[in-house]
């Protein structure tokens, strides 16, 4: 009986076609792995920068969130008398396109928000603030006499959108105000918020003595 040949050349043919197709499947694994690293999302962060900054008056102090040498908000303590009385303002002024959390209030004063702990920072709040506090025979603001609050912030970094913090202590000496900035922090992530004084946790960068031109030399990567 004559025996079928059909099999075995399929088995030849198949071998070769086989090896072919294993090799496409290695080769379009590798390619789909590339382009999954290629494709995940960028991994959020948390730069914090503990600071101990006296403000007295009549100074002033440049805030640089992400240290790229550009100025995003200047928190300014004006101290002056008149033959009448004397004036201490203290205010938190944001660079063009920046945002200080805050509404306004009475006679349209753009009051800055004094955040507590654990208050979320994002899209969602207003930033139309500034005045954090003035004492002229009187007083205004929520400022004035308080420790371990935090201003809410909103800066650009290259044209898009991100959120921080600054972490501030402000005593009032008879129109005096004396203002301490203890830290601050910003979310590498457009547009993503942060929490006012997150400062652990494998999300958080500390920066410490020297770890500037560490960041400096990384902040391409930290902006992604």
């Amino acid at each position: 009986m004559k025996k079928s040949v059909g099999p075995r050349n399929a088995a030849l043919l198949s071998e070769p076609l086989n090896r072919n197709l294993s090799q496409y499947a290695l080769a379009a694994g590798a390619a789909g792995v590339g382009l999954m690293a290629m494709a995940k999302p960028a991994e959020a962060k948390i730069v914090y920068h503990p600071v101990h900054r006296v403000i007295g008056p009549s100074h002033s102090y440049n805030l640089d969130l992400n240290h790229d040498k550009v100025t995003d908000f200047t928190i300014r303590n004006y101290y002056g008398c008149n033959q009448d009385y004397c004036v201490g303002i203290l205010s938190a002024l944001p660079a063009t396109g920046n945002g200080v959390a805050g509404a306004k209030g009475f006679l349209g004063i753009p009051y800055a928000y004094a955040l507590s702990g654990g208050a979320v920072i994002g899209p969602r709040q207003p930033f139309s603030g500034q005045l954090m506090a003035s004492d002229n025979m009187g007083t205004l603001g929520r400022w004035l006499n308080v420790s371990h609050r935090y201003l809410g912030l909103r800066f650009q970094i290259k044209g898009t959108i991100h959120y921080g913090w600054a972490r501030l202590n402000v005593v009032d000496n008879n129109t005096r105000i004396t203002a301490t900035l203890t830290g601050y922090a910003y979310e590498t992530v457009a547009n993503k918020v942060i929490v006012a004084g997150k400062t652990k946790g494998p999300d958080v960068i500390t920066l410490g003595p020297g770890s500037l031109g560490a960041l400096a030399a990384g902040s391409s990567r930290l902006r992604r």
